[in-house]
C-alpha cells in the first residue's frame, strides 16, 4: 500500500470524522433565530466555530464573521489536504480560496473602490498557509483595473483573467468576473480528474463541471453573451452533458430553451417550472448546489474512498456559507423560515 495509500486511509477516516461535526439543519435554525448578530456570535459560540468567531471584534458584522469562518474554513481545508498527499484535485478546489479573493478585487476595480473599501471583504488566510499572499496583494494594490489586470498576468491562468475584462468592458456587467473566475477552477478540476480512476471522483467532479458549464451558459444568454462568447466560458465535457448537448444549449435562443434541453438528461427533474428568467436561473442554481449537496453525502457509503475527502471539502464550505448567509439575514432581518429555505442543507420531505 505504501505511504501514499496509507495517507489516503487516514485522510478519508479524517473526513468522516469531521462529517459528524457538521451543523444539523435544527442547529442551523437556532442560529437563524438570533434576534441581532450579538446573539449570533453567542449562538456560534456553542458550535466548533467557538474559535473562529472569538476573533471578530466588535462592532459584529456579517461580514466580519464570514472572514472570520473562512479563515477557518482555510484551515480545514489545507489541513485535509496535507493529510491526504498531493492531489491535484484538492488543489483545484482549494483554488475557491484565492479565486473568491481575486473576485472582490477585479469588482471592486471595476466599481472605481480604493484598496481601502476592498480591503475588508478579503480574507488572506488561504493564501498565507501556500505563500501566494503576493499575488492577491499585487492586484490589491494596483492602481486601477487594467493594472490589477496585468498583475496577474504572470500567473497561470492570467489569460483567462484577461478575457473577463474584455467581455466586462464590452457588457459592463461585473457578474461577468464570477464566471470566468469560476471558470479556471473547473478548469484545474477537469484536468485533476481526467486522469482519475475513481468512479465516485469522476461522478462528484462531473457534477460540478455540469453545475458550472450549464450555468455559465444560462447566465451568457441572460446577459445577451453571442455564441462565441459562451463557447469561450464552456470547461472541458462530460459523459452527463456531452458536447453536442452543450452545443444545442449554447445556440439555443433562450434561457427557457436552455432548460428544456435538459429535459433529456439526469438532470430534467432539477428544472424549475416558471417562466420568470431571473426566477429560473436562480431556482435552478439553488436546486442544482442540493443535488450536489445530496450526491456528495451519498458518497459517504463507501470508507476510505478518495471522494470522501473531496466530499468532506465540499460539505464545510456549504456549512461555512450557511453560516454566512445566516449572518446576512440576521443583519439585514430576513425572517428565519425564508433563510433556511435557502440553505444548502438537508431539506426534510
Amino acid at each position: 500500500m505504501g505511504s501514499g495509500g496509507s495517507q489516503k486511509v487516514f485522510a478519508s477516516v479524517k473526513s468522516f470524522s469531521q462529517r459528524g461535526k457538521l451543523l444539523s439543519k435544527s442547529e442551523l435554525q437556532t442560529l437563524a433565530e438570533a434576534r441581532d448578530l450579538d446573539e449570533l456570535i453567542t449562538r456560534i459560540k456553542n458550535t466548533k466555530y467557538a474559535d473562529a468567531v472569538s476573533k471578530v471584534s466588535k462592532p459584529y458584522t456579517a461580514a466580519g464573521i464570514e472572514s472570520a469562518l473562512r479563515s477557518e474554513l482555510a484551515e480545514i481545508h489545507y489541513s485535509i489536504a496535507s493529510t491526504a498527499g498531493k492531489s491535484d484535485v484538492l488543489d483545484a478546489y482549494y483554488l475557491k480560496f484565492l479565486i473568491s479573493n481575486l473576485k472582490v478585487i477585479l469588482k471592486g476595480k471595476a466599481l472605481g473602490k480604493t484598496q481601502e473599501e476592498i480591503e475588508p471583504h478579503l480574507n488572506l488566510h488561504a493564501e498565507e498557509l501556500i505563500g501566494q499572499r503576493d499575488v492577491i496583494v499585487k492586484a490589491l494594490v494596483s492602481k486601477d483595473l487594467e493594472e490589477a489586470v496585468a498583475s496577474l498576468g504572470a500567473i497561470e491562468f492570467g489569460d483567462e483573467v484577461a478575457k473577463s475584462i474584455a467581455v466586462y468592458n464590452e457588457k459592463k456587467n461585473i457578474q461577468v468576473f464570477d464566471v470566468f473566475l469560476d471558470k479556471i477552477l473547473y478548469q484545474q478540476l477537469g484536468r485533476a480528474v481526467r486522469n482519475s480512476r475513481d468512479r465516485d471522483l469522476i461522478r462528484l467532479a462531473g457534477m460540478d463541471i455540469d453545475f458550472y458549464n450549464i450555468l455559465s451558459i444560462l447566465r451568457g444568454k441572460f446577459w445577451g453573451l453571442d455564441e462565441e462568447q459562451i463557447k469561450n466560458l464552456i470547461v472541458t465535457h462530460t459523459p452527463s452533458v456531452p458536447k453536442d448537448l452543450l452545443g444545442k444549449m449554447i445556440s439555443s435562443d433562450s434561457v427557457k430553451s436552455v432548460l428544456d434541453e435538459l429535459a433529456t438528461t439526469r438532470y430534467k427533474d432539477l428544472v424549475p417550472q416558471t417562466d420568470n428568467e431571473i426566477e429560473a436561473v436562480s431556482q435552478f442554481e439553488h436546486n442544482f448546489e442540493m443535488a450536489i449537496y445530496k450526491a456528495v453525502n451519498r458518497s459517504f457509503t463507501k470508507m476510505f474512498s478518495f471522494s470522501t475527502i473531496v466530499g468532506i471539502t465540499k460539505l464545510t464550505l456549504y456549512e461555512v456559507r450557511n453560516i454566512a448567509a445566516i449572518a446576512f439575514a440576521v443583519e439585514q432581518k430576513i425572517p428565519p423560515q425564508t433563510t433556511m429555505s435557502r440553505l444548502i442543507v438537508e431539506q426534510e420531505e
